[in-house]
């Protein structure tokens, strides 16, 4: 582990986000960027100062469960080539990927489990070579829900045997949410500048929310899938997940990209979404409202209330009480589709990755068994026996069926709203306020809000955005989403919302809730 950066006379606490004058929880990566070119510090100083951090505030947190052990050399080159020129917004910055994203070097990918620590991707993802070609510093790996939690339906989000529970950093025993937990929880207590997550169905928007940060999940096609451990290449997407929409804006600009190994790919997503971050870009604007998933939950309502008069003070038309018709019939289809999806491309990936490790599902399911005290110690694996029981595939009709009917559900809720109501956005609540841990009974969804299902199902994209706070600790978010490709609008948006509300506040590491 790396020496601190300065001598402390104490152990520093969890709010010493302070390097050299600059608040690394306040400032965007282009703050560092400027802030490196005027020699206030260096790429090394910087990922000292993380890589110290995660030694002193990560115990309490199980956020990071490897750090890398060539950062600082990839730092002192990134010092080298500002001398001539930073490639872009990201020369120097330190990046935490979520464990489920191939690296080769002494980086694992475990997605989790024990079952790949002697897995050895033959290359690095495709993502984390757009961010190597960018001149990030890939600082380390982030826990996650083991498998990217479709292993055990009763389980414990952001648990992995590898990595343990991840907690929430606004308060201790509460859920960090989603199987991108430790991405998310990183990034909202300022153990790297920014972070990768992965997403299926909520896996970026929820950990996001809960924990008060940025999270774009992006269409499918515009950041390659290579090299990240799957569920299902119909839903499956790597995005950012960051402090602020500025550095989401410029992650996002560096990780897209067409990618041979994805065929999901598509040219002409290059995209600088730096430009599209516009404080006004409220103003003009057409945005529906979809209030219903809200149900009964009075802070996520009064939240909701204070955002969509945000919307309106800054000049956009609010259709309010928006409906997406038929996304009640969209979860069951979904559902038994990703168990045929994840079977055939899991197997497909185990198969291609060299190491010791079990080649297919059948035999992830025979390690577990045999591992039991330390992989099933908690919950079961029943979602990987309901995958083993399909075909695995993906040419069979009754599959086929059922996958074309969630997308195009999925696809036509957004797409007839939003033609209907001449909308640029859908808006709608991310989460409500996080439920505690529990590594007995799992995940209590009960009364919980989401709208990830129609952004996730139909492949389009969606940004949460912080917005408030449940009991004024817990954090609430809320997300913009919309049709394929429309990155560019929902950036400028969250970005016009981030400006005019700044309701995001640093983690209060509290044991419990008074």
């Amino acid at each position: 582990m790396a020496t601190p950066a300065q001598a402390h006379d104490r152990a520093p606490r969890p709010s010493d986000t302070f390097l050299r004058g600059l608040d690394l929880d306040r400032a965007t990566v282009l703050d560092m960027q400027s802030a490196m070119d005027r020699r206030r510090f260096d790429s090394v100083s910087l990922t000292r100062f993380y890589l110290d951090r995660i030694r002193t505030v990560d115990p309490m947190l199980h956020a990071v469960v490897q750090t890398n052990p060539l950062a600082l050399k990839e730092a002192e080159r990134s010092d080298q080539r500002r001398r001539h020129g930073a490639r872009g917004a990201l020369e120097g910055i330190p990046v935490l990927l979520k464990d489920n994203v191939d690296t080769t070097g002494p980086l694992r990918t475990t997605a989790g489990s024990e079952a790949l620590l002697d897995s050895r991707p033959a290359r690095d993802a495709f993502l984390v070579q757009r961010l190597r070609d960018a001149g990030a510093v890939i600082l380390g790996k982030a826990n996650l829900s083991e498998w990217a939690n479709f292993r055990s339906g009763p389980s414990s989000s952001g648990w992995s045997a590898v990595g343990g529970q991840t907690n929430n950093p606004y308060v201790l025993d509460r859920n960090p949410c989603g199987s991108s937990s430790g991405s998310a929880v990183a990034a909202a207590a300022s153990l790297a500048a920014v972070t990768i997550g992965t997403e299926t169905d909520g896996s970026i928007v929820c950990p996001a929310g809960v924990n008060g940060v940025v999270g774009i999940k992006p269409t499918i096609g515009l950041v390659s899938r290579s090299g990240v451990v799957p569920i299902s290449a119909q839903q499956d997407t790597a995005g950012p997940i960051t402090r602020n929409v500025t550095d989401a804006a410029a992650v996002l600009s560096a990780i897209q990209g067409v990618d041979r190994r994805d065929p999901a790919t598509v040219p002409g997503g290059n995209r600088d979404y730096l430009k599209a971050l516009k404080p006004g870009a409220l103003a003009g604007k057409r945005i529906g409202v979809w209030r219903s998933v809200t149900g009964d939950n009075q802070e996520v309502l009064a939240t909701l209330d204070a955002a969509v008069a945000t919307l309106r003070a800054k000049g956009a038309t609010v259709v309010d009480n928006l409906e997406l018709e038929g996304m009640d019939q969209v979860g069951e289809p979904e559902f038994t589709a990703l168990l045929t999806e994840f079977k055939h491309d899991l197997n497909a990936y185990l198969a291609a990755t060299p190491g010791r490790h079990p080649r297919d599902l059948a035999g992830l399911i025979e390690f577990n068994r045999r591992h039991a005290s330390t992989e099933l110690r908690y919950f079961g694996q029943e979602l990987f026996e309901q995958a083993q029981a399909t075909t695995g595939d993906l040419d069979n009709p009754e599959y086929l069926a059922l996958r074309k009917k969630a997308t195009t559900l999925a696809r036509q809720a957004i797409d007839s709203a939003m033609s209907a109501n001449r909308l640029d956005a859908v808006f709608a609540p991310t989460n409500s306020g996080a439920w505690l841990t529990d590594l007995v009974k799992g995940d209590d969804f009960t009364g919980f809000v989401s709208s990830s299902v129609a952004a996730a199902v139909s492949g389009y994209p969606a940004i949460t955005v912080p917005a408030g706070h449940a009991r004024n600790v817990l954090p609430l978010g809320v997300t913009f989403f919309g049709g394929r490709f429309s990155e560019p609008t929902l950036i400028a948006l969250g970005y016009a919302f981030e400006q005019a509300t700044k309701v995001r506040k640093p983690p209060t590491y509290l044991p419990t809730l008074p």
